[in-house]
């Protein structure tokens, strides 16, 4: 495999490439700085990979915030830039544009499929990733595009959103309710990020997943949502 790496933050991208080098030949990464919400930017690291790679079969729409006081930038990160980036990847993938087909998987969230108080547009956002992935996935089977999408719903990960959680910045009116999110977060279990990637590798590596939603909890593991 060969992986490109997107992150606004210039030092934690660094750090991943850096990570992966450690155990891959440095030119199987490329790492490029970018900021989702900016259509050009993104529009201009898709071109960068395809032209680095010289092609593209899988993209993971990750980028994710928790921010109830800036509740604007929560939708443009969570949703509205994982719609462009979904819309990207199709552009370059999708067998009718001269793509050879491929695999879109865009992380959402247990809230998600459930309220999450004192989270609404962060629970928000992620139910609109999922009924946007669910959605073009049926168009991409009916219009034969090849390319497959699925979402990954999580439960709590240990990961730096879950900091969040204690910042009033982030917050906001929520912030005095910080201890009942935590309480939550003993109570389901905070899970280690190989799990997640675990689901992932299983949508990647399984032709018959198109428009499935997958959920993956601290105690049922990885399994998927029943409609």
């Amino acid at each position: 495999a060969q992986v490109a790496l997107l992150d606004r933050n210039s030092e934690a991208g660094q750090e991943s490439k850096a990570a992966l080098d450690e155990q891959f030949e440095a030119q199987r990464t490329v790492f490029i700085q970018c900021d989702v919400t900016d259509q050009e930017q993104l529009k201009g690291a898709f071109k960068k990979v395809i032209e680095h790679f010289g092609r593209l079969d899988i993209v993971v729409n990750n980028a994710g915030v928790n921010n109830e006081k800036d509740w604007e930038s929560t939708i443009q990160i969570n949703l509205t830039s994982v719609i462009r980036g979904t819309y990207l990847g199709l552009e370059y993938m999708r067998k009718g544009n001269g793509g050879d087909g491929g695999v879109i998987i865009n992380i959402s969230s247990l809230a998600g499929l459930m309220p999450a108080a004192f989270q609404p547009v962060y629970c928000a956002t992620k139910h609109g990733v999922i009924g946007f992935t669910r959605s073009i996935a049926v168009t991409a089977h009916m219009e034969n595009y090849g390319v497959r999408l699925n979402t990954i719903c999580p439960g709590f990960v240990n990961t730096p959103i879950l900091q969040s959680i204690d910042k009033e910045e982030n917050m906001g009116q929520y912030y005095s309710y910080k201890d009942e999110i935590k309480n939550m977060m003993q109570f389901y279990g905070v899970m280690d990020p190989s799990i997640i990637a675990e689901g992932l590798i299983t949508i990647i590596e399984d032709d018959s997943l198109n428009g499935e939603v997958m959920k993956i909890t601290a105690s049922q593991g990885i399994h998927f949502q029943q409609y």
